[in-house]
């Protein structure tokens, strides 16, 4: 197997494959494998749809000439990701006549990929789901473990479901046009795999760095299947996150929080928030004894390296942000839960944090 093609395999009730590799968007016979039924319909966002909408849809009519193939394109972006959209979703299936064996094709970043998902999820009790990733981010975590759903002016991610897909194809390819800003939010993902399981790994990008900032085809396809690895492990022992799946919120209570406060609009982005929150995350853990200070700041030195932002926005109220996490979904009616580390690639969660340690992090941020 070449140094840039890997395949990951899940395991657990619906197993499936993680592709990973360049040029697989061009690959009919891998696209159009894990297809059962006669319909398919394609949704991708309008960055991404001039791209590499035809030429999956040319490989998969050239595989499989039977095939039905609608297009849906929704506007790019975070604030995309509404019930409204997910309804469009939901219409685009009926005109196409898709029935029980159809399956819906996720072409694009996590936007498209938990929206996609999630329709597939509702689309007469759940059809079958392909994603195509196209963007870092989504690689290693939203295409990955079978969690979809939209967001609401409430909070992110609030309505869903879990729903496995039947097959994830990543064409490192794509990321060559990827922005830099959108590579470095993923590579944030990447970097909270090693802070929560693997400190080898974490030195391993830390080493790294500079290759996978300029885009190696080699590095990022190990930085990828070592990320889905990891993902892959944790999601088929814990599908629905009942235990240590949560381990994969590192950083997200106070990302998501960061996210829903801006709205979703120009702000921070999803990896961008993460980082930041990963930073918040382990100052907390020192606030509460149970890592050192210089953890903490070696984590933000690595992030600062990958060229990521490690601050709360400016204008963010602290009391603010606590309030949204509050609703966030991973709260529990007892009070706050956090995914907090002891060191490098040893994190745990943990449940009724005190309110006001979490203010007095926010508030030296």
């Amino acid at each position: 197997m070449s140094d840039s093609l890997h395949t990951v395999e899940v395991s657990g009730a619906a197993p499936y494959a993680i592709h990973i590799g360049p040029g697989l968007l061009k690959d009919g016979a891998l696209l159009a494998a894990p297809l059962r039924g006669r319909h398919a319909l394609i949704v991708s966002d309008a960055n991404v749809a001039p791209l590499y909408l035809h030429r999956v849809e040319a490989a998969l009519r050239a595989e499989k000439p039977q095939l039905r193939i609608g297009r849906h394109v929704i506007g790019a972006g975070e604030a995309e990701k509404t019930l409204g959209n997910f309804g469009t979703v939901i219409e685009a299936l009926a005109e196409l006549g898709a029935t029980r064996d159809a399956t819906v094709i996720a072409l694009g970043g996590g936007v498209i990929g938990d929206m996609a998902g999630f329709a597939a999820a509702c689309w007469m009790r759940g059809i079958d789901c392909v994603q195509l990733p196209t963007t870092l981010l989504a690689m290693v975590d939203s295409s990955v473990g079978g969690k979809t759903a939209v967001d609401i002016p409430q909070g992110k991610n609030l309505v869903g479901a879990f729903h496995p897909p039947r097959a994830v194809i990543a064409d490192t390819s794509a990321l060559r046009t990827l922005p830099p800003r959108e590579l470095r939010a993923g590579l944030a993902e990447v970097i909270k795999y090693g802070a929560i399981i693997d400190a080898d790994f974490l030195n391993w990008l830390d080493a790294n760095a500079d290759g996978l900032l300029a885009g190696d085809d080699v590095l990022l396809a190990r930085a990828i299947a070592r990320s889905c690895a990891h993902k892959a492990a944790i999601t088929q022992r814990d599908p629905f996150e009942r235990g240590e799946r949560a381990l994969l919120n590192f950083g997200h209570t106070f990302g998501h929080a960061i996210e829903a406060e801006q709205g979703y609009g120009d702000g921070l982005n999803h990896g961008e928030a993460v980082a930041v929150g990963m930073v918040l995350a382990a100052r907390l853990s020192a606030a509460l004894g149970m890592a050192s200070r210089e953890d903490a700041e070696a984590l933000r030195t690595l992030l600062l390296r990958y060229g990521l932002p490690v601050d709360v926005p400016a204008g963010l109220s602290p009391e603010a942000l606590v309030a949204r996490m509050r609703l966030d979904k991973k709260a529990q009616a007892s009070g706050l839960r956090f995914v907090l580390w002891e060191s490098a690639g040893r994190a745990r969660v943990v449940a009724d944090v005190d309110e006001a340690k979490v203010l007095d992090v926010l508030h030296e941020a």
